[in-house]
């Protein structure tokens, strides 16, 4: 007997506050499975090695902020004196936190519990780089579908992934021959590139250039093209343009309602509670999809948000818990004021209040 769906309403899915996803490299590489694609030779192993670094250090990819996390790289092509010697080039400082093999399983045969083991024994594990996806890979019967065996392998790697939540980017190969589409470029059938959360292509106009373009492709990034250049001195690739970040923009009541949280302490009611203790001309149902849609944003200025529905009511808690992320710098500027509505009382909800706090913004709600 089949197993029944499991389904999630519309409704529900939007009004539910759901984990946020995990950026390893803020904008550029999430959480989830990634192909970092290439030319042979054309220096796709020192721009793995160096974002290895750079994550595990916590320093900046680029423009991009990384979480700092540790770090494991199969460099199976390689020996540990070659990564030894491109480490000397490439930095002074190695943290304990980046981890090497250069020999392993493959898929299916004992590769996927290697990767289990290893994040077990180092908790905080957020990036695995495979150099490269073919030596992990095993030869495949003339009988066998080889679209299916591809998203079979990159179906296995990327069930780690979603499971411990963390990024894995594997190494691979461009065809020979050109086209139109970066994506057809890569190596094997699209079972690979449209198995992957994320597709970088590197690509060089002439081999004997050093300049080349890093297009990125993926489900929970922006698309864009990155243009760099390969130092020959430092054996970095370099940014060559600025990077223009897009920022999300954050609505005013979102801004007033860190305000309001902060200076009473907490909030238990309904959304249309909320609404009217706001004074907001918006429709609850609309406040509660924003609360939820920037749950980040209020995070990060310490507000916890949590469900206590009844029977009768779809109640909600907004508490500050005063571990406020925001700096001087940081915070926003020219705020909404709390409208005066709050003075008249806030009969609608149970408000908690949390001196001293209160006194120096909510002198009239006494």
């Amino acid at each position: 007997m089949s197993r029944k769906l499991k389904t999630m309403d519309a409704e529900t899915l939007m009004t539910t506050p759901m984990e946020p996803l995990k950026f390893i490299v803020s904008g550029l590489l999430p959480e989830g499975l990634h192909v970092l694609a290439g030319s042979p030779k054309i220096g796709k192993s020192w721009l793995a090695l160096w974002i290895c670094l750079q994550v595990a250090k916590g320093e900046k990819v680029w423009g991009f902020e990384t979480l700092r996390s540790k770090v494991l790289y199969l460099c199976l092509e390689d020996s540990f004196v070659r990564i030894q010697s491109r480490l000397f080039e490439i930095t002074d400082e190695a943290p304990s936190t980046l981890h090497f093999a250069i020999m392993s399983d493959a898929i299916g045969h004992g590769l996927e519990n290697q990767i289990e083991s290893f994040i077990k024994e180092h908790p905080g594990t957020g990036l695995i780089v495979i150099d490269t996806l073919q030596k992990v890979r095993k030869t495949v019967s003339a009988n066998v579908n080889p679209y299916a065996a591809d998203y079979d392998d990159i179906n296995a790697l990327k069930q780690i992934s979603d499971r411990h939540h963390l990024a894995i980017l594997l190494v691979h190969h461009l065809r020979k021959t050109g086209d139109a589409d970066p994506l057809n470029m890569i190596s094997g059938t699209s079972g690979i590139a449209g198995g992957v959360d994320t597709n970088f292509v590197l690509q060089k106009d002439k081999r004997t250039e050093n300049t080349a373009t890093l297009i990125c492709t993926g489900r929970d990034i922006e698309g864009r093209k990155l243009f760099l250049e390969f130092n020959r001195n430092k054996f970095l690739w370099e940014l060559l343009e600025p990077i223009e970040i897009e920022q999300q923009i954050i609505p005013d009541e979102i801004f007033l309602l860190c305000d309001f949280i902060k200076s009473v302490g907490g909030f238990a009611g309904t959304a249309t509670e909320l609404t009217a203790v706001l004074n907001l001309e918006l429709r609850p149902a609309v406040l509660k999809k924003r609360i939820i849609k920037h749950m980040e944003h209020l995070n990060k200025n310490g507000i916890r948000y949590s469900e206590n529905r009844t029977f009768e009511r779809r109640e909600f808690t907004l508490r500050y818990d005063g571990n406020d992320d925001m700096t001087a710098e940081s915070s926003p500027q020219n705020l909404p004021s709390l409208p005066s509505a709050l003075s008249q009382g806030c009969n609608p909800a149970t408000v908690a209040r949390c001196p001293p706090l209160c006194g120096e913004i909510n002198g009239g709600l006494a």
